[in-house]
């Protein structure tokens, strides 16, 4: 009997689960700056964020990090391993992070998406979202972060 994927808040014992999910699906994080285990165990600390996590059984095949600036929510990380893909995952991990986002007073959401990403693009026009070409600039103190 297969379990059924089950989501909950990750914790900082499932860092290194993440750190690998984010390097099988081509994520590269950063492991010594925004994505170290530090930062990580900072933001799982904050009320503020909604960081998910699916599983399988013990196996952690999807995350989502939800977070928010106090007006707008912002859907990121959004990883689904690659043989659970195609089966609700990344879905379910995006309405259940706007559930949460929804519980701190937050009413618009927003993923960026990686230009040729039309995975993540069909996961979320399929959820309501509408795609708009933009450009994004930023500017980093550190290339770590």
């Amino acid at each position: 009997m297969r379990i059924p994927i089950r989501l909950r808040r990750l914790r900082l014992a499932d860092y290194e689960a993440v750190v690998e999910l984010f390097q099988l699906v081509g994520m590269e994080p950063r492991v010594k700056g925004r994505d170290s285990r530090a930062a990580i165990g900072s933001q799982l600390r904050s009320k503020a964020n909604v960081f998910l996590g699916a599983f399988d059984g013990k196996r952690l095949v999807g995350t989502v990090f939800g977070t928010h600036d106090t007006r707008k929510g912002w859907i990121n990380r959004l990883a689904v391993h690659p043989v659970y893909r195609r089966r609700g995952v990344a879905r379910r991990l995006v309405r259940a992070a706007e559930r949460g986002l929804r519980a701190r007073g937050v009413r618009m959401f927003a993923a960026l998406i990686e230009p040729g990403n039309s995975a993540s693009e069909a996961v979320f026009l399929g959820l309501g979202y509408k795609i708009d070409t933009m450009v994004y600039a930023r500017r980093k103190l550190h290339p770590d972060i």
